[in-house]
């Protein structure tokens, strides 16, 4: 009796492993991807860069006529970046994953609203949304937003 049909579903059954693992997205990575806000009112792309995790506003609604493109950092303390555009600006940076909560930690989020830098944190809910939280120091001093995600996810 030949072993070839046996060697072929092995070399078959190792591929199909191969392919299944190569699509599969390291948990630290859910949370890179579009993300929308639950206002409607703010889209941001959070992506890796290194060993952290990073976010740019890539869509907002500010209510009124002035085109996004036109929003400049006017309120940063850094008179110098005040004329840096909110559109396309990094506004989320340094979250690193903890696996054993299976959150992301120690970021720092910015209010362009109010030129302030905070502390921030985020997780992904068991509904599939982001749960991002800017907080001063402490996390029950702080501000949650929750975002949906939107399409595909990026790296």
């Amino acid at each position: 009796m030949s072993n070839k049909p046996f060697a072929k579903l092995g070399l078959l059954i190792v591929l199909i492993l191969l392919s299944a693992t190569a699509y599969t997205q390291a948990p630290a990575d859910d949370i890179c991807g579009r993300w929308q806000s639950d206002e409607k009112n703010l889209i941001v792309d959070v992506y890796k860069q290194g060993e952290n995790y990073q976010a740019k506003i890539i869509w907002f609604n500010a209510g009124n006529d002035k085109l996004m493109h036109e929003w400049l950092d006017k309120n940063n303390p850094n008179e110098a970046l005040r004329t840096r555009k909110i559109l396309g600006m990094n506004v989320l940076s340094g979250l690193t994953y903890e696996a054993g909560t299976n959150s992301w930690e120690n970021g720092m989020i910015y209010d362009a609203k109010h030129g302030k830098d905070w502390n921030a944190s985020a997780y992904i809910d068991k509904n599939g949304l982001l749960k991002l939280k800017g907080y001063w120091h402490f996390k029950i001093f702080g501000r949650t937003m929750t975002f949906a995600r939107l399409g595909s996810t990026s790296n």
